[in-house]
This record gives structure tokens, C-alpha cells and sequence, in this order.
């Protein structure tokens, strides 16, 4: 939403240099239990299951969906997540790697119930 209302419909042009920072501090939990029961029975993990974690494939669908050409960084923070992610987009803006920075505050529940996600458009004065 906070990219529609700045851009619309999308995708930005090319050269937008938007990162997405994507920001858990418990991460991809169904994930890792899964990755441990797999191993504690014997199994294997195949190498694409590490690719496919839920936060990361939000992060990757975002990205390809709204043209984002920036960096793409994952935090699992263990203070404060907001300030952690905010200061990691300061400093992809601050070394000019990025234009802009879509930070994404995620949390997956652990029970099957629906988590939280909060997302801003941080940087070329705005605060979406």
C-alpha cells in the first residue's frame, strides 16, 4: 500500500534504486521447525528450501512485482526492530546505495494465526 499510494499501480522505472529491508526478529519459525524435525528424523534439506523461506519470498515477490532495482537486506535484529531496520536503510541511503528504501517489519506466528507487517517508504523525503 505505501508504494501504491506514492506510485500507483507500478512498477517504478528502472533505475529507481529502491532497496527492500526486510526486518524479523523471529524470523521464518514454521521454516525452522521444519528444518529441524527434518533433520532430527535423518532427512535432507534441499538447498532451495532456504531460498524459499517465507519473509525472503515476500521480500522477492515485492521486488519483482514493483520493478524494485535496489539491495535486499534481511535483519533479524535483537533489539528494537523498527530502529534496527531504519538504521540499516540510513545506511544503504547515506553510502548512496540505494535512492530509497522499502523497510518491511514482519513477524510470523508461530500457532497458524495470521502475523503482523508493517511496511514504510523511507528515503526522497518520504515516510509513506
Amino acid at each position: 500500500r505505501c508504494l501504491a499510494r506514492r506510485y500507483g499501480d507500478g512498477p517504478l522505472p528502472p533505475g529507481n534504486r529502491t532497496a527492500v529491508v526486510l526486518v524479523s526478529a523471529g524470523g521464518d519459525t514454521s521454516g525452522a521447525a521444519h528444518v529441524r524435525a527434518t533433520v532430527d528424523a535423518g532427512g535432507r534439506i534441499g538447498p532451495l528450501f532456504f531460498f524459499q523461506s517465507v519473509p525472503n519470498s515476500v521480500a522477492g515477490h515485492v521486488a519483482a512485482r514493483w520493478g524494485l532495482d535496489g539491495p535486499v537486506v534481511c535483519l533479524s535484529p535483537t533489539g528494537d526492530p523498527r530502529a534496527e531496520g531504519e538504521a540499516e536503510a540510513d545506511l544503504l541511503l547515506y553510502d548512496g546505495d540505494a535512492a530509497q528504501a522499502l523497510l518491511i517489519l514482519i513477524e510470523l506466528a508461530p500457532d497458524g494465526t495470521p502475523g503482523e507487517a508493517t511496511a514504510v517508504l523511507l528515503g526522497e523525503g518520504t515516510r509513506q
